[in-house]
């Protein structure tokens, strides 16, 4: 007869050592990554499916399709980047949005005002044809997912900005400085807001996040005290100002005066 007391007893150190085994295998297991492959499997690679992949993306590039191309506004005549006496109409469209609209954020949130916006020209990549506006018209002149930002400068930093434009001699979009060049090629009556610039006094000037790290060479931003940003991407601005107004309106003043 088996002794059952010896073989209970056998069984007892036997699931003892295999749990220690098990518990020694674990604890001291490392795994690595040895190889990864990979395979290209084109959609046309059988007959059928770029059929059915079309059909799959179809609804969805409908359903975009729809919303970019409703119509938000009318443009009456068109607006491009052609630089009359150092401004563009598409460019003071832009410039004055974005302050304004701007200030809508910038208020609520610090109670304070954007005297001055200062965008860059090739930022603008499309005109605004005249006729019907739509969302894609506002992708097209900003595909970028820029955002606004607004920089506490010194007065001193906007002689900068005026000194930046006539060293670059661009059409840059700007909203609330004017000044006028002499024939020595010097700045003069600098106004923001119709009022003097004072040297020290803080301004709020608003711009993409691209220029406010001194994109474009525009370092002046860099000397900013503090920055403020509106998390708002200016093709949203634009888009906005489209929902908001039935006609589109660009201002075509004297921003700079070149004697």
């Amino acid at each position: 007869m088996v002794n059952l007391k010896k073989y209970n007893g056998f069984l007892k150190l036997f699931v003892i050592f295999l749990t220690l085994f098990s518990v020694v295998s674990c604890g001291t297991q490392s795994i690595h990554v040895t190889k990864i492959e990979g395979k290209q499997l084109p959609i046309t690679e059988k007959e059928n499916q770029a059929a059915e992949f079309e059909n799959f993306i179809k609804p969805y590039r409908e359903h975009i399709n729809k919303d970019l191309d409703s119509v938000l506004a009318y443009c009456p005549k068109t607006l491009d980047k052609k630089a009359v006496d150092w401004q563009t109409t598409i460019g003071n469209l832009m410039a004055d949005v974005t302050l304004n609209r701007g200030n809508i954020v910038f208020k609520a949130r610090e109670n304070k005002s954007i005297d001055v916006c200062l965008l860059n020209h090739g930022g603008i990549r499309a005109i605004l044809p005249k006729g019907n506006v739509t969302t894609r018209t506002a992708f097209e002149i900003m595909p970028f997912e820029n955002t606004m930002v607004v920089i506490a400068l010194k007065g001193k930093q906007i002689f900068e900005i005026v000194d930046y434009f006539i060293l670059e001699k661009q059409p840059h979009p700007l909203s609330g400085l004017t000044f006028t060049i002499d024939k020595d090629n010097h700045p003069k009556n600098i106004l923001v807001q119709g009022k003097a610039v004072e040297k020290d006094k803080i301004y709020y000037v608003g711009t993409n996040d691209y220029l406010a790290n001194g994109g474009d060479n525009m370092n002046f931003f860099k000397k900013g005290i503090a920055t403020y940003d509106l998390n708002y991407k200016l093709r949203n601005i634009l888009i906005d100002y489209f929902k908001e107004n039935d006609t589109i309106k660009s201002v075509q003043d004297n921003r700079i005066i070149v004697e």
